[in-house]
Protein backbone atom coordinates (compact mmCIF):
# COMPACT_ATOMS: atom_id res chain seq x y z
CA UNK A 1 0.00 0.00 0.00
CA UNK A 2 1.13 3.19 -1.12
CA UNK A 3 2.72 5.43 2.23
CA UNK A 4 1.44 8.90 2.93
CA UNK A 5 4.34 10.38 2.49
CA UNK A 6 4.84 9.17 -0.76
CA UNK A 7 1.10 10.20 -2.14
CA UNK A 8 1.38 13.58 -1.35
CA UNK A 9 4.86 13.19 -3.00
CA UNK A 10 2.99 12.50 -5.87
CA UNK A 11 0.15 14.66 -5.61
CA UNK A 12 2.41 17.94 -4.85
CA UNK A 13 5.04 17.10 -7.98
CA UNK A 14 1.43 16.66 -10.08
CA UNK A 15 0.51 20.47 -9.07
CA UNK A 16 4.04 22.14 -9.14
CA UNK A 17 5.08 20.35 -12.49
CA UNK A 18 2.14 21.88 -14.49
CA UNK A 19 2.18 25.46 -12.35
CA UNK A 20 3.61 27.68 -15.00
CA UNK A 21 4.51 30.32 -12.96
CA UNK A 22 6.40 28.17 -10.78
CA UNK A 23 8.50 27.04 -13.85
CA UNK A 24 8.91 30.56 -15.23
CA UNK A 25 10.49 31.55 -11.28
CA UNK A 26 12.95 28.87 -11.35
CA UNK A 27 14.07 28.62 -14.87
CA UNK A 28 14.71 32.75 -14.76
CA UNK A 29 16.09 32.53 -11.42
CA UNK A 30 18.53 28.99 -12.14
CA UNK A 31 18.95 30.42 -15.54
CA UNK A 32 20.80 33.14 -14.33
CA UNK A 33 22.82 30.93 -12.01
CA UNK A 34 24.18 29.27 -14.99
CA UNK A 35 25.02 32.24 -16.84
CA UNK A 36 27.21 33.14 -13.78
CA UNK A 37 28.74 29.92 -13.47
CA UNK A 38 29.81 29.47 -16.99
CA UNK A 39 31.78 32.81 -16.49
CA UNK A 40 33.12 31.54 -12.95
CA UNK A 41 35.05 28.43 -14.75
CA UNK A 42 37.57 31.07 -16.21
CA UNK A 43 39.37 31.22 -13.11
CA UNK A 44 40.61 27.51 -14.09
CA UNK A 45 43.17 26.49 -16.21
CA UNK A 46 41.89 22.28 -15.48
CA UNK A 47 38.80 22.68 -13.66
CA UNK A 48 38.51 18.26 -14.18
CA UNK A 49 41.92 18.11 -12.00
CA UNK A 50 40.79 20.38 -9.01
CA UNK A 51 37.75 18.54 -9.02
CA UNK A 52 39.30 14.78 -8.99
CA UNK A 53 41.58 16.39 -5.84
CA UNK A 54 39.16 17.61 -4.01
CA UNK A 55 36.98 14.40 -5.04
CA UNK A 56 40.40 12.56 -3.07
CA UNK A 57 40.98 14.99 -0.31
CA UNK A 58 37.23 14.58 0.98
CA UNK A 59 37.09 10.86 0.48
CA UNK A 60 40.04 10.42 2.09
CA UNK A 61 38.79 12.21 5.38
CA UNK A 62 35.50 10.34 5.19
CA UNK A 63 36.95 7.38 5.40
CA UNK A 64 39.11 8.40 8.26
CA UNK A 65 36.42 10.72 9.72
CA UNK A 66 37.02 9.35 13.51
CA UNK A 67 41.02 10.35 13.40
CA UNK A 68 40.13 13.97 12.22
CA UNK A 69 36.92 14.66 14.42
CA UNK A 70 39.40 13.96 17.21
CA UNK A 71 41.93 15.42 15.80
CA UNK A 72 39.72 18.88 15.45
CA UNK A 73 38.43 18.50 19.28
CA UNK A 74 41.53 18.37 20.48
CA UNK A 75 43.05 21.73 18.18
CA UNK A 76 39.77 24.14 19.23
CA UNK A 77 39.85 22.93 22.68
CA UNK A 78 42.94 23.94 23.35
CA UNK A 79 42.13 27.85 22.32
CA UNK A 80 39.44 27.51 25.06
CA UNK A 81 37.07 26.64 22.59
CA UNK A 82 33.99 23.65 23.58
CA UNK A 83 32.63 20.81 21.58
CA UNK A 84 29.67 19.10 22.19
CA UNK A 85 28.82 15.75 20.37
CA UNK A 86 24.85 15.51 19.52
CA UNK A 87 23.98 11.99 18.43
CA UNK A 88 21.06 13.24 17.60
CA UNK A 89 18.50 15.41 16.38
CA UNK A 90 17.02 15.55 20.37
CA UNK A 91 20.41 16.09 21.62
CA UNK A 92 21.21 18.88 19.51
CA UNK A 93 18.18 20.73 20.65
CA UNK A 94 18.34 20.39 24.22
CA UNK A 95 22.50 21.25 23.96
CA UNK A 96 21.66 24.69 22.42
CA UNK A 97 18.48 24.92 24.69
CA UNK A 98 20.90 24.08 27.90
CA UNK A 99 23.33 27.26 26.84
CA UNK A 100 20.92 29.59 26.12
CA UNK A 101 19.21 29.04 29.55
CA UNK A 102 22.18 28.89 30.99
CA UNK A 103 22.94 32.44 29.82
CA UNK A 104 19.74 33.95 30.37
CA UNK A 105 19.37 34.67 26.64
CA UNK A 106 16.31 36.04 25.02
CA UNK A 107 17.65 37.23 21.68
CA UNK A 108 19.03 35.13 18.98
CA UNK A 109 20.37 35.49 15.69
CA UNK A 110 21.65 32.88 13.25
CA UNK A 111 23.48 32.71 9.99
CA UNK A 112 21.89 30.66 7.03
CA UNK A 113 22.37 27.05 8.20
CA UNK A 114 21.07 24.17 6.87
CA UNK A 115 21.86 22.07 10.06
CA UNK A 116 19.93 24.13 12.06
CA UNK A 117 17.13 23.23 9.58
CA UNK A 118 17.39 19.83 9.87
CA UNK A 119 17.32 19.84 13.62
CA UNK A 120 14.26 22.87 13.75
CA UNK A 121 15.79 25.11 16.14
CA UNK A 122 14.06 27.99 15.08
CA UNK A 123 10.67 26.16 16.19
CA UNK A 124 12.30 25.35 19.21
CA UNK A 125 13.34 28.76 19.81
CA UNK A 126 9.37 29.79 19.59
CA UNK A 127 8.27 27.00 21.61
CA UNK A 128 10.24 28.42 24.47
CA UNK A 129 9.32 31.60 23.75
CA UNK A 130 12.39 33.36 22.44
CA UNK A 131 13.04 35.39 19.95
CA UNK A 132 15.15 34.45 17.05
CA UNK A 133 16.32 36.60 13.69
CA UNK A 134 17.28 34.85 10.27
CA UNK A 135 20.18 37.43 9.38
CA UNK A 136 20.76 36.09 5.35
CA UNK A 137 18.46 37.93 3.31
CA UNK A 138 16.98 34.92 1.51
CA UNK A 139 16.31 33.30 5.18
CA UNK A 140 14.87 36.27 6.78
CA UNK A 141 12.18 36.40 3.78
CA UNK A 142 11.26 32.84 4.16
CA UNK A 143 11.24 33.11 8.22
CA UNK A 144 8.77 36.05 7.65
CA UNK A 145 6.72 34.01 4.90
CA UNK A 146 6.55 31.27 7.94
CA UNK A 147 8.39 28.96 5.28
CA UNK A 148 11.80 26.83 5.06
CA UNK A 149 14.34 27.26 2.58
CA UNK A 150 13.49 26.50 -0.99
CA UNK A 151 16.66 25.57 -2.09
CA UNK A 152 20.21 24.64 -0.01
CA UNK A 153 22.06 27.58 -1.32
CA UNK A 154 19.05 30.22 -2.73
CA UNK A 155 16.00 29.76 0.08
CA UNK A 156 13.84 32.18 -1.36
CA UNK A 157 14.59 31.00 -5.07
CA UNK A 158 10.95 30.49 -5.53
CA UNK A 159 9.86 34.05 -4.86
CA UNK A 160 9.55 36.89 -7.35
CA UNK A 161 10.81 40.66 -6.13
CA UNK A 162 7.07 41.28 -6.36
CA UNK A 163 6.38 38.71 -3.98
CA UNK A 164 8.94 39.56 -1.36
CA UNK A 165 7.52 43.54 -1.89
CA UNK A 166 4.21 42.05 -1.19
CA UNK A 167 5.38 40.44 1.89
CA UNK A 168 7.29 43.33 3.28
CA UNK A 169 4.25 45.81 2.74
CA UNK A 170 1.99 43.30 4.84
CA UNK A 171 4.84 42.84 7.13
CA UNK A 172 6.54 46.26 7.88
CA UNK A 173 4.21 48.38 5.67
CA UNK A 174 6.82 48.90 3.22
CA UNK A 175 5.29 50.16 -0.05
CA UNK A 176 3.97 47.59 -2.57
CA UNK A 177 5.97 48.44 -5.09
CA UNK A 178 9.28 48.66 -3.58
CA UNK A 179 12.61 47.73 -5.21
CA UNK A 180 14.55 44.70 -3.84
CA UNK A 181 17.54 47.84 -3.30
CA UNK A 182 14.54 49.28 -0.79
CA UNK A 183 14.06 45.88 0.78
CA UNK A 184 17.54 45.08 1.26
CA UNK A 185 18.30 48.57 3.35
CA UNK A 186 15.48 48.18 4.90
CA UNK A 187 16.44 44.57 6.65
CA UNK A 188 19.86 45.78 6.77
CA UNK A 189 19.00 48.83 9.49
CA UNK A 190 16.41 46.42 10.84
CA UNK A 191 18.57 43.32 12.02
CA UNK A 192 21.45 46.23 12.80
CA UNK A 193 19.40 46.60 15.74
CA UNK A 194 18.93 42.78 16.33
CA UNK A 195 22.65 41.98 16.41
CA UNK A 196 23.32 44.41 18.91
CA UNK A 197 20.60 43.28 20.94
CA UNK A 198 21.80 39.52 20.62
CA UNK A 199 22.92 37.42 23.56
CA UNK A 200 24.06 34.39 21.50
CA UNK A 201 24.78 34.05 18.09
CA UNK A 202 24.28 30.52 16.15
CA UNK A 203 26.18 29.54 12.51
CA UNK A 204 26.63 26.74 10.96
CA UNK A 205 29.96 25.68 9.25
CA UNK A 206 31.64 25.12 5.69
CA UNK A 207 34.25 23.31 6.97
CA UNK A 208 35.77 22.09 9.99
CA UNK A 209 39.89 22.12 9.70
CA UNK A 210 41.33 19.28 11.61
CA UNK A 211 44.80 20.53 11.82
CA UNK A 212 44.35 23.86 13.40
CA UNK A 213 41.14 23.79 15.00
CA UNK A 214 39.29 25.93 13.16
CA UNK A 215 35.62 27.01 11.56
CA UNK A 216 35.65 28.07 8.31
CA UNK A 217 32.65 29.96 7.50
CA UNK A 218 31.96 31.66 3.99
CA UNK A 219 29.24 34.16 2.90
CA UNK A 220 28.68 37.42 0.79
CA UNK A 221 26.68 39.40 3.06
CA UNK A 222 28.53 40.16 6.16
CA UNK A 223 25.77 38.92 8.29
CA UNK A 224 27.76 35.61 9.28
CA UNK A 225 30.56 37.82 11.05
CA UNK A 226 28.21 40.20 12.92
CA UNK A 227 26.75 36.86 14.24
CA UNK A 228 29.79 35.83 15.86
CA UNK A 229 31.63 39.15 16.77
CA UNK A 230 28.31 41.18 18.37
CA UNK A 231 26.74 38.13 21.09
CA UNK A 232 28.70 37.18 24.14
CA UNK A 233 27.93 33.54 23.24
CA UNK A 234 28.87 31.76 19.80
CA UNK A 235 27.45 28.54 18.79
CA UNK A 236 28.20 26.72 16.02
CA UNK A 237 26.61 23.67 14.84
CA UNK A 238 27.05 21.29 11.79
CA UNK A 239 28.04 18.38 10.39
CA UNK A 240 30.39 15.41 11.53
CA UNK A 241 31.04 14.93 7.66
CA UNK A 242 32.03 18.75 6.86
CA UNK A 243 35.74 17.91 7.90
CA UNK A 244 38.64 18.61 6.08
CA UNK A 245 42.49 17.56 7.19
CA UNK A 246 44.33 20.73 6.75
CA UNK A 247 44.21 24.58 6.32
CA UNK A 248 46.00 23.89 3.51
CA UNK A 249 43.24 22.47 1.82
CA UNK A 250 41.36 25.77 1.95
CA UNK A 251 42.71 27.46 -1.02
CA UNK A 252 41.06 24.19 -3.23
CA UNK A 253 37.53 23.71 -1.33
CA UNK A 254 36.73 28.03 -1.04
CA UNK A 255 36.93 28.92 -5.03
CA UNK A 256 35.39 25.32 -5.89
CA UNK A 257 32.35 26.26 -3.25
CA UNK A 258 32.23 29.74 -4.53
CA UNK A 259 32.13 28.67 -8.27
CA UNK A 260 29.84 25.91 -8.19
CA UNK A 261 27.80 27.40 -5.93
CA UNK A 262 27.30 31.30 -7.08
CA UNK A 263 29.92 31.16 -10.09
CA UNK A 264 31.52 33.75 -8.11
CA UNK A 265 35.93 33.32 -8.40
CA UNK A 266 36.27 33.80 -4.06
CA UNK A 267 33.02 34.87 -2.27
CA UNK A 268 33.27 37.76 -0.55
CA UNK A 269 33.57 37.22 3.34
CA UNK A 270 35.46 34.20 4.50
CA UNK A 271 35.94 33.62 7.92
CA UNK A 272 38.22 31.52 10.19
CA UNK A 273 37.16 31.02 13.50
CA UNK A 274 39.87 29.31 16.09
CA UNK A 275 37.67 29.85 19.54
CA UNK A 276 36.33 32.57 21.86
CA UNK A 277 37.96 36.10 21.63
CA UNK A 278 41.04 35.89 23.47
CA UNK A 279 42.97 38.91 25.76
CA UNK A 280 44.34 40.29 22.62
CA UNK A 281 41.31 40.71 20.83
CA UNK A 282 39.55 43.71 20.35
CA UNK A 283 35.92 41.73 20.27
CA UNK A 284 34.45 38.50 19.53
CA UNK A 285 32.24 35.68 21.76
CA UNK A 286 33.47 35.63 25.70
CA UNK A 287 32.11 31.86 25.00
CA UNK A 288 32.10 29.49 21.50
CA UNK A 289 30.92 26.22 21.15
CA UNK A 290 30.77 23.51 18.71
CA UNK A 291 27.92 20.86 17.97
CA UNK A 292 29.23 18.27 16.07
CA UNK A 293 25.82 16.75 15.03
CA UNK A 294 25.95 12.82 14.17
CA UNK A 295 21.84 12.45 13.38
CA UNK A 296 22.38 8.87 11.62
CA UNK A 297 25.27 10.34 9.36
CA UNK A 298 27.15 7.35 11.05
CA UNK A 299 24.49 5.15 9.93
CA UNK A 300 24.76 6.34 6.36
CA UNK A 301 29.05 5.55 6.54
CA UNK A 302 27.98 1.92 6.80
CA UNK A 303 27.40 1.73 3.06
CA UNK A 304 30.78 1.35 1.04
CA UNK A 305 29.12 3.45 -2.14
CA UNK A 306 26.18 5.78 -0.32
CA UNK A 307 28.62 6.97 2.11
CA UNK A 308 30.75 9.04 -0.82
CA UNK A 309 27.32 11.63 -0.41
CA UNK A 310 28.72 12.55 3.11
CA UNK A 311 31.65 14.49 0.59
CA UNK A 312 28.91 16.71 -0.31
CA UNK A 313 30.13 20.77 0.61
CA UNK A 314 26.24 21.77 -0.17
CA UNK A 315 27.20 24.42 -3.18
CA UNK A 316 23.50 23.16 -4.92
CA UNK A 317 24.97 22.16 -7.85
CA UNK A 318 23.28 19.05 -8.68
CA UNK A 319 19.75 21.12 -7.67
CA UNK A 320 20.12 23.53 -10.40
CA UNK A 321 21.32 21.20 -12.78
CA UNK A 322 18.33 19.03 -12.16
CA UNK A 323 15.38 18.72 -14.43
CA UNK A 324 13.36 17.30 -11.81
CA UNK A 325 14.20 19.83 -9.42
CA UNK A 326 13.53 22.22 -11.94
CA UNK A 327 9.94 20.80 -12.26
CA UNK A 328 8.87 20.20 -9.06
CA UNK A 329 10.84 22.75 -6.87
CA UNK A 330 11.79 22.24 -3.17
CA UNK A 331 8.85 21.68 -1.06
CA UNK A 332 7.78 18.52 -2.91
CA UNK A 333 10.53 16.56 -1.24
CA UNK A 334 9.18 17.41 2.39
CA UNK A 335 12.98 17.21 3.28
CA UNK A 336 15.79 19.59 4.70
CA UNK A 337 17.65 18.53 1.64
CA UNK A 338 16.39 18.27 -1.79
CA UNK A 339 17.26 17.76 -5.30
CA UNK A 340 19.69 14.82 -6.26
CA UNK A 341 22.05 15.50 -3.00
CA UNK A 342 18.83 14.98 -0.54
CA UNK A 343 17.43 12.22 -2.93
CA UNK A 344 20.59 10.11 -1.88
CA UNK A 345 20.84 10.93 2.07
CA UNK A 346 17.25 12.09 2.87
CA UNK A 347 16.23 8.49 3.13
CA UNK A 348 19.25 7.50 5.20
CA UNK A 349 18.58 10.09 7.22
CA UNK A 350 14.50 10.06 7.82
CA UNK A 351 14.14 6.55 6.84
CA UNK A 352 14.39 4.40 3.61
CA UNK A 353 10.65 2.40 4.30
CA UNK A 354 9.41 6.20 4.19
CA UNK A 355 11.35 7.97 1.85
CA UNK A 356 12.87 5.68 -0.68
CA UNK A 357 10.68 7.20 -3.35
CA UNK A 358 12.71 10.06 -3.41
CA UNK A 359 15.95 8.10 -4.64
CA UNK A 360 13.03 6.72 -7.34
CA UNK A 361 12.25 10.12 -8.60
CA UNK A 362 15.00 10.93 -10.92
CA UNK A 363 15.40 10.65 -14.36
CA UNK A 364 18.93 9.40 -14.53
CA UNK A 365 20.38 11.73 -16.74
CA UNK A 366 23.71 12.18 -14.88
CA UNK A 367 23.74 16.34 -14.98
CA UNK A 368 23.79 16.51 -11.16
CA UNK A 369 27.41 13.88 -11.03
CA UNK A 370 28.85 16.19 -14.52
CA UNK A 371 28.30 19.45 -12.11
CA UNK A 372 29.41 18.09 -8.62
CA UNK A 373 32.87 19.95 -7.78
CA UNK A 374 33.60 16.85 -5.45
CA UNK A 375 32.41 13.95 -8.44
CA UNK A 376 29.92 12.23 -6.27
CA UNK A 377 28.56 9.91 -8.39
CA UNK A 378 24.81 10.57 -7.55
CA UNK A 379 23.34 9.27 -10.20
CA UNK A 380 24.74 5.61 -9.61
CA UNK A 381 24.23 6.64 -5.71
CA UNK A 382 20.44 7.17 -6.30
CA UNK A 383 20.33 3.37 -8.24
CA UNK A 384 21.76 1.97 -5.39
CA UNK A 385 19.39 3.44 -3.16
CA UNK A 386 16.75 1.68 -5.50
CA UNK A 387 18.33 -1.40 -4.86
CA UNK A 388 18.23 -1.54 -0.98
CA UNK A 389 14.71 -0.44 -1.26
CA UNK A 390 13.64 -3.14 -3.54
CA UNK A 391 16.25 -5.65 -1.62
CA UNK A 392 14.57 -4.92 1.82
CA UNK A 393 10.68 -5.51 -0.07
CA UNK A 394 9.85 -1.42 0.91
CA UNK A 395 8.94 -1.15 -3.16
CA UNK A 396 4.75 -2.42 -3.67
CA UNK A 397 4.54 -5.86 -4.53
CA UNK A 398 2.33 -4.29 -7.53
CA UNK A 399 5.56 -2.69 -8.62
CA UNK A 400 8.03 -5.32 -7.84
CA UNK A 401 5.57 -7.54 -10.42
CA UNK A 402 5.50 -4.75 -12.95
CA UNK A 403 9.13 -4.66 -13.16
CA UNK A 404 9.83 -8.43 -12.97
CA UNK A 405 7.42 -8.74 -16.02
CA UNK A 406 9.64 -5.95 -17.81
CA UNK A 407 12.66 -8.27 -17.49
CA UNK A 408 10.98 -11.18 -18.72
CA UNK A 409 9.82 -9.39 -21.98
CA UNK A 410 13.06 -7.78 -22.59
CA UNK A 411 15.22 -11.81 -21.72
CA UNK A 412 12.31 -13.40 -23.84
CA UNK A 413 12.27 -11.77 -27.49
CA UNK A 414 9.26 -14.20 -28.78
CA UNK A 415 7.09 -12.87 -25.90
CA UNK A 416 7.26 -9.70 -27.40
CA UNK A 417 6.68 -10.89 -30.99
CA UNK A 418 4.52 -13.34 -30.56
CA UNK A 419 1.10 -11.36 -29.69
CA UNK A 420 0.18 -8.83 -32.87
CA UNK A 421 0.46 -5.32 -32.74
CA UNK A 422 -3.47 -4.84 -32.25
CA UNK A 423 -3.47 -7.09 -28.79
CA UNK A 424 -0.01 -5.35 -27.59
CA UNK A 425 -1.66 -1.85 -28.45
CA UNK A 426 -4.78 -3.22 -26.22
CA UNK A 427 -2.60 -4.37 -23.63
CA UNK A 428 -0.68 -0.94 -23.46
CA UNK A 429 -4.36 0.81 -23.04
CA UNK A 430 -5.61 -1.54 -20.77
CA UNK A 431 -2.37 -1.10 -18.70
CA UNK A 432 -0.52 1.54 -19.21
CA UNK A 433 -2.98 4.40 -19.34
CA UNK A 434 -2.85 5.77 -15.80
CA UNK A 435 1.17 5.17 -15.61
CA UNK A 436 1.90 7.04 -18.51
CA UNK A 437 -0.47 10.00 -17.37
CA UNK A 438 -3.85 12.34 -18.43
CA UNK A 439 -1.15 15.00 -19.79
CA UNK A 440 0.35 12.65 -22.54
CA UNK A 441 -0.31 10.01 -25.29
CA UNK A 442 0.30 6.61 -25.74
CA UNK A 443 2.47 4.95 -27.72
CA UNK A 444 0.95 3.15 -30.99
CA UNK A 445 3.06 -0.10 -31.89
CA UNK A 446 3.81 -0.16 -35.52
CA UNK A 447 2.09 -3.10 -37.44
CA UNK A 448 5.69 -4.16 -38.63
CA UNK A 449 8.55 -4.09 -36.15
CA UNK A 450 12.00 -2.80 -37.09
CA UNK A 451 12.79 -6.95 -37.03
CA UNK A 452 10.25 -7.80 -39.72
CA UNK A 453 10.98 -4.71 -41.90
CA UNK A 454 14.54 -5.71 -41.58
CA UNK A 455 14.21 -9.37 -42.51
CA UNK A 456 11.91 -7.97 -45.79
CA UNK A 457 14.77 -5.82 -46.63
CA UNK A 458 17.33 -8.12 -46.06
CA UNK A 459 16.71 -11.82 -47.24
Amino acid sequence: MMNHIYQKFLEEAEKKSFDPEHRKRLNYNIGRYDEQVEKGKDQYQNLELAKRRAANIKHKTINNLDKYLVEFENNFSKRGGKVIWAPTEKDAQREVMHIIKAAKAQVIVKQKTMVSEEVELNEMFEKNKREVFETDLGEYIVQLAGEKPYHILTPAMHKSKEDVAKLFHEKFNLPADSKPQQITQFVREKLRGEFVRADVGITGGNFLIADVGAVSLTENEGNGLLCMAFPKIHIVIVGIEKLIPSIEDLDLFLPLLAQHGTGQHITVYNNLVFGPQSEFEPDGPEEMYVILLDNRRTELLKFREQRRALSCIRCGACLNGCPIYKSIGGYTYKATYSGPIGSVISPHYLGMKEYNHLSFASSLCGKCTEVCPIKIPLHELLLQNRHEAVSKKYVSFTWRGIVYGWKMLMLHRWMIDKPSPGLKNKMINRFGRKMWGPRRTLPKIASKSFKDRWKETHP
